[in-house]
């Protein structure tokens, strides 16, 4: 990920294009028209504590929707009857369409269309209960979504499970046969919306369009291109793509920026707009879009991981909004993740989903951020509530602090292994997936989740040496872990910005020179595997068997900050 050194040396932009990005032009976003039928009743929200009607199922099958729900004890009402609404995400309460009633009992179902591909699409839209109380709707059960979006998916492309093995490669060495060279199975990308909305800015290309519940969506062709060219050719590659979907400030894209998140602050990466109408709605198209396009089936590359946001717990660095109220932020983001997933899986059954957290599990070195530990209690409280869905978790173990080089040997401050750790790294990563484990954080079918260690990296900025003996240890304590689904070096090459801040991760030197570390990630698990393990064995001063699935880490005296 081409990305700014967090908590170490943040870039101080110029105050000209902070400007510039604060002063974005916030145009009044146009009303889309309303199709569906409002009740005239008056309406209020019951309290969240304590509802009596419990959303069981929401399943799709064919074009149809079928709910499942039972009452304990079935609600006083005045006419005997359960009202079943279909709100967008950025309604509450029982305001929106109402798309089915029954009688009332301890054990209901209710069937009402699908509507995919119209404006009354109740794909990505949120469902509630509600019953008449002094001639006013009054909601009686939490809110619920669609679980299994891929019931009506037009694709289900193969997956390319063939390691996991990865890198965040440099781009323009795509035909160098470096990546092939080192045995790469995977590949992670980032996409960043701002940038692909709006017209076309290169005449020579026509804007692209995009038709979606019956409103066309422009796309800018030109930009397009830049992500078509390498998706397609990573694919004939051979490898497995994860596309990290960023939401950066442009004019084009202003309404996909979370009103909370429209201030002065200037960061990589913003709020989806779950808030307001149009904004939802062409989050929505942009889902079903990318979708679409990077299906494996139409030409332009085949993405089988989509991470939605970066690091989203790291509020003021990489999803922004302007409070620090965490329900308020995970409560937002999870509804971005549900239009995502909804959307994403209704094209493509195969896709997986991933949300992202960082490496401080217990920890804040930014007082503005949030423990990765508390955002994913809260991100996975709203989703079993809400209808539990296969999504996977996307982790970063770096070292603490992020240029420390000895990966196998953290300070004792840092790296616990009780769930009370501040940190999470390569060396007590067991912590997570031992939590990971726990009942209340299986998927639908009563597996471990997904975990991809989407973002992971060692320095040499103080030796060779020691970033080739810690990519070794990190890259073999993850494939010792059978719930460790992705390993993706970050990065090929160094970015010299990163090097100020002690931070040279690249396999290679900016001039392209090889590293260490390139020949230990290239061989570390081939037929040379035993003199690599033995010459990092000679570098940590331990050997490095001994240490791989340890639960009693090495670690040493001092802060390192």
């Amino acid at each position: 990920m081409q990305r700014n050194i967090k908590r170490l040396a943040f870039p101080v932009l110029t105050a000209v294009l902070a400007a510039m990005i604060a002063g974005l032009f916030w145009p009044d976003a146009p009303v889309l028209a309303k199709t569906k039928t409002k009740t005239k009743a008056k309406t209020q929200t019951a309290a969240a504590v304590g509802r009596p009607v419990t959303i069981r199922a929401v399943q799709v099958s064919g074009s149809s929707v079928t709910a499942a729900l039972a009452a304990s004890p079935v609600p006083a009402s005045d006419d005997g009857k359960l009202y079943f609404f279909a709100d967008e995400v950025y309604e509450d309460g029982p305001v929106g369409e109402l798309v089915a009633s029954t009688a009332l009992s301890g054990s209901m179902n209710v069937t009402f269309p699908l509507n995919l591909n119209t404006p009354s699409s109740n794909l990505a839209r949120k469902f509630l209960a509600a019953v008449k109380s002094g001639g006013r709707f009054v909601q009686v059960s939490d809110e619920h979504y669609i679980t299994n979006p891929e019931a009506v998916a037009t694709f289900a492309a193969p997956r390319r499970d063939n390691g996991i093995k990865g890198i965040l490669p440099d781009p323009a060495q795509i035909e160098s046969g470096e990546l092939e060279d080192l045995g790469i199975k995977q590949i992670s990308y980032n996409i960043y919306l701002g940038d692909i909305v709006g017209a076309s800015t290169d005449p020579g290309l026509p804007t692209t369009w995009f038709s979606y519940d019956g409103v066309n969506y422009p796309f800018n062709t030109d930009k397009l291109r830049g992500y078509d060219d390498y998706l397609s050719r990573y694919t004939q590659l051979g490898f497995q793509i994860t596309l990290n979907i960023l939401n950066n400030k442009t004019a084009a894209g202003a309404d996909l920026i979370h009103p909370l998140a429209r201030d002065s602050h200037v960061c990589p990466g913003y709020a989806f707009n779950t808030a307001e109408p149009y904004g939802t709605k062409h989050l929505k198209a942009i889902a079903a879009f990318l979708g679409m396009r990077y299906n494996g089936s139409s030409g332009y590359g085949q993405v089988d991981n989509w991470i939605i946001g970066n690091e989203v717990n790291a509020r003021t660095e990489w999803y922004y909004m302007s409070t620090d109220n965490l329900d308020t932020n995970v409560n937002a983001y999870n509804k971005a993740f549900r239009i995502f997933y909804n959307e994403i899986r209704s094209v493509n059954g195969s896709a997986m989903i991933y949300n992202s957290i960082d490496q401080e599990w217990g920890r804040k070195s930014n007082p503005g951020c949030f423990l990765s530990k508390e955002y994913l209690d809260r991100f996975n409280y709203y989703m079993l509530r809400e209808g539990n869905i296969d999504w996977g978790l996307s982790f970063h173990p770096y070292d603490s602090p992020l240029y420390d080089p000895y990966a196998w040997n953290g300070y004792t401050v840092w790296v616990h292994t009780d769930l009370a750790t501040p940190y999470i790294t390569m060396q007590n990563l067991f912590v997570l997936t031992d939590y990971m484990q726990r009942p209340e954080f299986l998927n639908p079918y009563g597996q471990v989740r997904s975990i991809s260690l989407s973002e992971i990296g060692f320095t040499s900025y103080d030796g060779e040496e020691l970033q080739a003996a810690s990519i070794a240890y990190g890259y073999l304590q993850a494939l010792a872990n059978p719930y460790v689904d992705s390993f993706i070096y970050y990065r090929q090459t160094d970015s010299a910005h990163e090097i100020e801040s002690r931070i040279a991760q690249g396999l290679e030197t900016e001039s392209g020179a090889h590293k260490m570390a390139y020949e230990f990630y290239k061989n570390i698990d081939g037929p040379d595997a035993a003199a690599y393990k033995a010459e990092a064995s000679r570098i940590m001063g331990v050997n490095i068997d001994s240490l791989i699935g340890s639960r009693t880490p090495m670690t040493r005296a001092g802060r390192g900050w």
